[in-house]
């Protein structure tokens, strides 16, 4: 960053980094106290951008075109609902391409943005939601996989601030996606 000296530099990060797990609203002035390595590797690299006046998107959970580890894992019968129940933030790619868009054109844009769909769901209404799309009964309900690359969370992540600049999402959430029929692409 100091060789290059860009006019405008974002770094594409990840709401992984907030470890909140009691269901709260998270927003960009929520701790970001990662307990997993790559959360904490997130972070470094966050704390550069920012010193040099950069821009920060944490994407939440990215789905549509080929990509979406919960249509996966239902597809494959790998899927579990988490007994204790779960928030789930996702965005739609194409959401999360152009949110990043619009921050590199705003003059306005400075410092950590969310960028998330409008609806946090939990785990159990986004299973839902694929059941009633494939015509497939819902997962089993079973034990949290507490070995997950991420870690265990349980919160739901705002995309207000961005949201204030103007930004809008064209998926208010996974819902509205699967009833135009995109993100259904494993």
């Amino acid at each position: 960053l100091e060789i290059l000296r860009p006019k405008k530099f974002l770094f594409t990060s990840s709401t992984s980094v907030y470890a909140q797990n009691d269901g709260s609203w998270v927003s960009e002035e929520s701790p970001a106290e990662p307990l997993v390595e790559t959360g904490k590797i997130l972070r470094e690299a966050e704390a550069l951008v920012l010193q040099h006046r950069g821009i920060v998107a944490r994407l939440s959970g990215i789905y549509g075109q080929g990509r979406s580890m919960l249509l996966r894992k239902f597809l494959d019968g790998s899927a579990v609902i988490e007994e204790q129940e779960r928030h789930i933030n996702q965005i739609h790619c194409d959401d999360a391409a152009a949110a990043i868009c619009f921050l590199l054109n705003s003059a306005a844009a400075h410092g950590i943005y969310n960028i998330t769909d409008d609806a946090p769901a939990t785990q159990r209404e986004c299973y839902g939601w694929l059941a009633a799309h494939f015509q497939k009964p819902l997962p089993p309900t079973g034990s949290a996989d507490t070995e997950r690359k991420r870690g265990v969370t349980n919160k739901r992540i705002s995309n207000a601030r961005l949201r204030a600049l103007g930004w809008r999402p064209q998926f208010s959430s996974m819902r509205e996606a699967l009833a135009k029929g995109l993100g259904t692409g494993a």
